[in-house]
């Protein structure tokens, strides 16, 4: 079948995101691939055990070393002042701390009161009375549908219709993120309705990416940094609580959306990321059971009026109308700006390594509107012309002293590409330019199971 199960990434450190300086292309180490180290594993119904040496135990209720049962013991009593403030203090909730800081007693102390401090910030205990506003409802993707073979929830995120701009533009990023973590109790509910319905302990859940229209829409730096900030919360506030994250109908693009949140996941999480290839519908199944698996996705599970969509659960967003947006724009801080002269150009230049990058930029002009194209030099080490360049994004002039302006580009080829601010059509009036430009890099990892992967 061709399905992959395997450990994304391994490696230590952040991205790296090539950004403009005085001269970009100048000095240091060239950027390159993250280097990540696949592990492959068949996919099963049961979840991964955590990573211990042979003198050790999982670390799960049922299967503790005496050291880590005097650990947990310690631990209690270290906690003894906030036990009754938690969720549910039992041995399972504690151990959930303790392995995701492989049993440190002060680190997951640290962790643990952290997190007290999170649920009085967020109002946890009141969030699933919180409604949030009528955009995110209609329109944010996802939702809660059935269960795993071993009575875990699932829980679906499609990724497609999203819409970056929309949200962002008719809501607040706090509203975004309230939203989030009100689905995280959502789901941590189920799985104590499910622990009382089975009379077994359920403490783990099944994510399930429908990566399926992923875009350069995406990659618009906002919506970025919110899920960034979300999967940071969710590692710190949430441990031990994923089964398996499944990613399905990968993009192309899918490796740079991974090498972006990548830094935001434990190692931890990363070993439960298993991306399915074109035989994804029977890689769920072995996982699901199909009355429990939505048609869409390969199961028998209907809505009762049949749909396959499962639209009762499962939102699946759609763009938002521009009359439900309370705002034109999201405020920006700009890296860099330049003083365009009249008559003039301002060129910045990036060298590409290897295809499958990703150009973003974000810029903003006073003094008037800007001309702005991306170009791909002919010759090395030295300055051309535009006519003298070829022509990857179409020069045109943007009313960025207006409304700042954001794009992205996937770099088909390797080279040297110049975004070009143009200023010659002025003849009177000089202009101010700030500006962002980043590289984005697709994990390694990724790459080498591209041709597994469902074509875009």
């Amino acid at each position: 079948m061709n399905c992959m199960g395997f450990s994304l990434d391994k490696s230590n450190g952040w991205p790296r995101r090539r950004r403009p300086g005085a001269t970009p292309r100048s000095g240091g180490k060239r950027p390159g691939l993250a280097r990540a180290r696949e592990q492959a594993r068949p996919l099963t119904a049961a979840a991964p055990a955590p990573p211990a040496s042979p003198s050790t135990m999982s670390g799960r209720v049922g299967d503790l070393s005496p050291k880590q049962a005097e650990t947990l013991a310690k631990f209690r009593e270290n906690v003894q002042d906030v036990l009754p403030a938690l969720p549910n203090p039992d041995d399972y909730f504690l151990l959930r701390w303790l392995r995701a800081r492989n049993f440190d007693l002060q680190k997951s102390e640290a962790m643990l009161r952290k997190y007290m401090e999170f649920r009085k910030t967020m109002d946890i205990d009141h969030i699933l009375e919180w409604q949030p506003p009528e955009v995110i409802q209609k329109y944010m993707p996802g939702g809660l549908c059935g269960y795993d073979r071993e009575g875990c929830p699932v829980w679906y995120d499609i990724i497609g219709p999203l819409d970056p701009k929309g949200l962002l533009f008719s809501v607040t990023k706090q509203d975004l993120l309230k939203t989030k973590m009100r689905d995280c109790e959502r789901i941590l509910h189920e799985c104590d309705l499910q622990t009382e319905r089975l009379g077994r302990k359920i403490e783990t859940i099944v994510m399930i990416f429908d990566c399926e229209g992923l875009g350069l829409k995406h990659f618009w730096k906002p919506l970025v940094e919110v899920y960034q900030e979300f999967f940071g919360l969710l590692e710190e506030n949430y441990p031990e609580t994923l089964k398996f994250m499944l990613i399905v109908k990968a993009t192309k693009l899918f490796p740079v959306g991974y090498n972006l949140m990548k830094p935001f996941l434990s190692e931890d999480t990363r070993r439960k990321i298993v991306v399915l290839g074109s035989n994804w519908k029977e890689g769920l199944l072995k996982l699901i059971s199909p009355e429990q698996l939505p048609a869409q996705f390969g199961g028998t599970l209907t809505d009762p009026d049949g749909n396959p969509k499962c639209l009762t659960k499962i939102n699946y967003g759609g763009e938002i109308p521009k009359s439900m947006y309370v705002r034109d724009q999201v405020k920006t801080q700009y890296e860099h700006s330049a003083q365009i002269s009249r008559g003039s150009s301002h060129q910045v230049e990036y060298e590409i390594l290897f295809p499958g990058c990703v150009l973003r930029w974000q810029f903003a002009s006073d003094g008037g509107d800007i001309g702005f194209g991306v170009f791909l030099k002919t010759k090395m080490g030295e300055r051309q012309r535009a006519a003298e360049m070829m022509e990857v994004l179409a020069s045109q002039r943007y009313n960025t002293h207006m409304v700042p302006e954001d794009g992205s580009l996937t770099c088909t080829e390797a080279g040297v590409y110049v975004l070009r601010f143009d200023n010659t059509y002025s003849f009177v009036h000089a202009k101010k330019v700030s500006f962002t430009v980043e590289v984005l890099l697709p994990d390694e990892g990724m790459q080498k199971y591209d041709k597994e992967l469902t074509p875009v």
